[in-house]
């Protein structure tokens, strides 16, 4: 089974879509993911990342659903 965990984008570096990465805030947890399966992607957007790859960008309120469904998992209420 595979999961992949919602992060907001912080920022971008690179030019071309296969060096393109960015700092992904995963609840205050911050990362450098790659971005070239979404090449649309912008600062400020959603996104869901697995294995170190932002696959999907998704709406904030899908992101935060997400979130509360993982926490609850954990059996956490916190974000």
């Amino acid at each position: 089974m595979c999961i992949a965990i919602p992060g907001q984008v912080k920022s971008i570096k690179g030019e071309s879509s296969f060096d393109r990465a960015g700092k992904v805030d995963f609840a205050g947890l911050v990362r450098e993911v790659s971005l070239a399966y979404v090449p649309r992607v912008r600062v400020g957007d959603w996104v869901l990342v697995h294995a170190g790859f932002a696959i999907t960008v998704v709406d904030e309120q899908e992101a935060l659903s997400a979130i509360d469904d993982i926490n609850a998992m954990l059996g956490s209420e916190e974000r």
